[in-house]
């Protein structure tokens, strides 16, 4: 367990158009910082996400399996604990794990092998999210997602996903600060940092 080996610094986003980052961010886009981060990353440009829900995409994400074996089919769907993901694996491996934002975990573990989380989800796990698959065409009207979550907003000052999001990068920088004080090589861990933001989403205003 040296500091040789390295260290992962994953960042995630919801519902970014993939065609924005073929290598990197687009030339139109002006986001100076993003550039220079994936300038130096590992970028994976032939992949997709298994699920457009949050829930089974993350649960895929997390897993590298797909929502058919995670069981993880939508959003009130619960991610058990029994399935093992990547922060396990980096854990076995040695790795200090740590989770900053949303992961849209549904049942009681909240961790999935992270060894800390930095922030709670920004909603809680909720069952009753279910949508009932015998009524196709309902909707769960109280649901973020729908149409009227983007045909009825106006501009928006601040929302409580803007101030979330700023609460995970706030406290995914402090703790890459927290991990470059460590000066003993004796107790430094190689470590594995997600940041997971809840932007760019519906309503886009």
């Amino acid at each position: 367990m040296t500091s040789k080996r390295p260290n992962f610094l994953i960042v995630m986003v919801d519902q970014l158009n993939g065609t924005l980052f073929p290598d990197g961010p687009a030339d139109f886009l002006h986001v100076p910082h993003l550039k220079a981060l994936a300038a130096r990353s590992a970028r994976f440009a032939n992949n997709y996400t298994a699920s457009p829900l949050c829930a089974p995409g993350r649960a895929s994400f997390m897993s590298g399996q797909l929502p058919s074996r995670t069981g993880v089919y939508d959003n009130a769907a619960e991610f058990v604990s029994s399935i093992p993901t990547f922060a396990h694996h980096l854990r076995a491996a040695g790795y200090y794990t740590c989770l900053s934002g949303k992961m849209h975990f549904v049942g009681p573990d909240q961790l999935h092998g992270f060894e800390e989380r930095l922030t709670t989800d920004i909603y809680p796990a909720d069952f009753g999210w279910t949508p009932d698959y015998r009524k196709p065409g309902e909707r769960i009207d109280w649901w973020y997602h729908n149409l009227g979550s983007v045909a009825g907003a106006g501009v928006a000052e601040i929302t409580n996903q803007m101030e979330y999001d700023d609460e995970v990068a706030f406290h995914g920088v402090q703790k890459l600060y927290d991990f470059a004080r460590v000066s003993d090589d004796a107790s430094r861990r190689p470590w594995c940092l997600t940041v997971s933001f809840t932007h760019p989403r519906d309503p886009y205003v």
